[in-house]
């Protein structure tokens, strides 16, 4: 019994961590000249998915977020960033995620 237990545990120990729930996110940015973001992104949940924008620039940004994951309808999130400032945008689907794919969109305000 022991063996089995120490055999399950050491293949267990073998698994990468991020093979677990973590799925795949890209991020496509079109941002105007002068605007200075920079994206981080969450796999937060199996059907949900998050970005942190922050503004390293001078002037704001108005940014169009659009979160695609296969068949379902894309989703849209329109932000204001403020100048020296970060802001939170998250989006739940209906079914699993496989491939989460961010278009980011910004403009200077």
């Amino acid at each position: 019994m022991k063996k089995s237990c120490l055999a399950l545990l050491a293949l267990l120990a073998l698994l990468p961590l991020t093979a677990l729930g973590a799925y795949p996110i890209d991020v496509e940015k079109h941002l105007e000249s002068g605007i200075k973001i920079d994206t981080t992104t969450y796999d937060t949940a199996y059907d949900m998915g998050s970005i942190t924008l922050n503004n390293y620039g001078d002037v704001a940004a108005q940014c169009t977020l659009t979160f695609r994951n296969g068949p379902e309808a894309p989703r849209v999130r329109r932000v204001q960033v403020p100048a020296k400032q970060s802001v939170d945008s998250n989006v739940k689907f209906n079914r699993e995620i496989l491939k989460l794919r961010i278009a980011v969109d910004c403009k200077a305000q």
